[in-house]
């Protein structure tokens, strides 16, 4: 951003005890009244166990990252403003916050002092924007001139994908990252025989959540919420920390090799690229590559899972699947 003005970094919020924020603290959830705006639409939150698929999609879509604490009133409204201006956006980018208290490491890794801090995301490289709070006149440019720079930056890096809408942020603080609303209803109540396969998942294990949702299906095989939560918890244990660069390149290397192409189709399928996935497999077999047809199969059953049972583009997969088949 060397062509914007550059910002007042403001009063910065570091050490051991912010008594100034102590005095600001509210008890209340986001979401609730008098909490913190909740996530929905554009925005999610982010954890330690999130922050790397995270980083991931942003080789997909740009990310407007904002390094926050949920409970200091002071930084509501700033939050509120992003929240609405990506928002506006409709999937140009998407704002991820993450709680520094709760996620330490994560402020360490950007070396981030105090909260607010607001960097951009683009293709996994962390681009500092702002630390502290900004004046109105700051807030305003961010909105106005800085996002739709992230954007074009984006634009020119070729990541031009479109980010996934998690459902309108509700008042009881119920959406989910990455999922549509009817996932983040089911999210908010998670059933019982699920809570090991969650906790798992929310860890950051999911190989180990997969293999524990699978136990859940082989207790009850029609349990459609841990069937998609294990295809989503499989698709990132082969592939959260992938080098989406070296996958792609990998894959435009080697167009015959299958492995290349289920990788990268993984990567897609992270970035919220569900079409993009589904096309490729299968233009894959129709390419010539029918001896291959196995593994695409079982991979692309395992991406079905993931997408409301309504989503148009199963229907069609699905059919195109079955004529290259037989």
């Amino acid at each position: 951003m060397a062509d914007q003005p550059k910002f007042n970094p403001g009063v910065s919020l570091a050490g051991a005890v912010d008594l100034e924020a102590l005095a600001h603290q509210v008890k209340a959830e986001p979401g609730q009244a008098g909490g913190a705006p909740a996530a929905g639409g554009y925005v999610i939150d982010t954890t330690e166990g999130t922050f790397q698929a995270m980083v991931q999609t942003s080789a997909t879509f740009p990310i407007l990252l904002l390094l926050w604490i949920p409970t200091d009133d002071r930084l509501f409204p700033m939050a509120r403003a992003l929240a609405d201006a990506v928002n506006a956006m409709n999937g140009q980018i998407q704002l991820s916050r993450i709680d520094i208290n709760e996620n330490p490491s994560i402020a360490q890794a950007l070396q981030v002092q105090g909260a607010p801090a607001l960097f951009a995301l683009i293709g996994g490289r962390p681009m500092p924007l702002l630390q502290g709070l900004p004046s109105d006149d700051e807030l305003t440019q961010i909105k106005e001139q800085v996002l739709p720079k992230i954007v074009a930056m984006a634009q020119q890096a070729g990541v031009t994908g479109t980010a996934p809408y998690s459902g309108d942020p509700s008042s009881d603080g119920a959406g989910a990252a990455g999922t549509d609303g009817a996932g983040a209803a089911a999210a908010a109540v998670v059933p019982p025989e699920h809570q090991e396969a969650h906790q798992l998942a929310q860890a950051g294990d999911y190989a180990g959540a997969a293999a524990a949702y699978g136990r859940v299906l082989e207790s009850d095989p029609n349990d459609a919420l841990a069937a998609r939560e294990r295809a989503k918890a499989l698709l990132l244990a082969r592939s959260a920390d992938a080098d989406v660069r070296e996958v792609r390149a990998a894959a435009a290397a080697a167009p015959d090799d299958v492995e290349a192409q289920l990788a990268v189709a993984d990567i897609d399928m992270i970035g919220g690229q569900i079409q993009d996935a589904f096309d490729r497999l299968l233009d894959f077999v129709a390419a010539g590559h029918k001896a291959d047809i196995e593994p695409v199969r079982k991979r692309l059953l395992e991406y079905f899972a993931i997408p409301e049972p309504t989503d148009a583009r199963l229907k069609a997969a699905r059919r195109r699947l079955a004529t290259l088949m037989y």
